[in-house]
C-alpha cells in the first residue's frame, strides 16, 4: 500500500484494509475513504454497524458451506425437502450458487468448495471443502454430481482432480457444457449462456 501523506495513520490503515477487497486497488480504496468522509456520522455508523453484524449473524452451512443465519445449522436450501436430494451441484463460491439459483433451472442441492485449486497461491486440496463433499457421498444416496466451476485454468484443474477422486463412488459426474467460454466466471456469466451451459452439461 502506498504511503499517501494526505492520509493520517487511521485513514492509511483503513485504505490498506479496503484495498484487500476484490477489484479494489489503492486508488479506489482512497476514493471510497474520501466518499465516506463526506457523509454524515449517521450514514457512516449505519454502514459500520451492518459490516459488524456480518460476523455476528452469518455463518457457514454445516453441510454445503453456503451462508446461513447464525441461528441455523443448515442453509435454507439444505433444509428444503422439496429439492432433489440425490443431485449435488459443486460450485467454487457462494456467488456462483446464487447465479445458478437465479436461473430457476436447477432444483437439487449444492456444495461450495470455497475456492478452486491454485498451487501458486497455496490453494491445495486440503484447503477446499472436498473432504466434506466426500463425506456427504458416503452418508447419502447421491446419483449425480454436477461440476459447475469457472472455465479457467484453476477451474479446469479442479474438475480434473475431482473427476479422479469421485471415480470410486460410481456415480454420474457431469460438467457445464462448453457454452461457457474459456476464462469465463460463472458469477458474471449472462443468464442465457449459463442456462445453456447448465442444460447442456456433459457426463465425464
Amino acid at each position: 500500500m502506498r504511503n499517501n501523506p494526505l492520509l493520517n495513520e487511521l485513514l492509511q490503515k483503513l485504505a490498506y484494509e479496503m484495498s484487500k477487497l476484490p477489484g479494489v486497488g489503492p486508488k479506489t480504496a482512497e476514493k471510497y475513504i474520501f466518499y465516506l468522509l463526506n457523509q454524515n456520522e449517521e450514514e457512516i455508523n449505519r454502514l459500520a454497524n451492518l459490516i459488524a453484524q456480518l460476523a455476528k449473524n452469518i455463518r457457514l452451512c454445516e453441510r454445503c458451506h453456503n451462508f446461513t443465519s447464525v441461528n441455523e445449522a443448515l442453509c435454507p436450501i439444505c433444509q428444503n425437502k422439496q429439492r432433489e436430494q440425490n443431485v449435488i451441484c459443486v460450485v467454487a463460491r457462494q456467488q456462483d450458487l446464487i447465479a445458478i439459483e437465479n436461473l430457476h433451472e436447477y432444483n437439487g442441492l449444492y456444495h461450495v468448495l470455497r475456492g478452486t485449486l491454485n498451487p501458486v497461491e497455496g490453494v491445495t486440496p486440503d484447503k477446499l471443502s472436498i473432504n466434506s463433499l466426500l463425506k456427504r457421498l458416503e452418508e447419502n444416496q447421491i446419483n449425480e454430481i454436477i461440476l459447475a466451476l469457472d472455465a479457467d485454468i484453476n477451474g479446469e484443474s479442479t474438475i480434473l482432480y475431482l473427476q479422479k477422486i469421485l471415480k470410486p463412488y460410481n456415480l454420474k459426474v457431469t460438467r457445464l457444457a462448453k457454452g461457457m467460454p474459456m476464462g469465463a466466471s460463472i458469477e458474471y456469466a449472462d443468464e442465457a449462456t449459463l442456462a445453456n451451459a447448465f442444460k447442456g452439461r456433459k457426463e465425464l
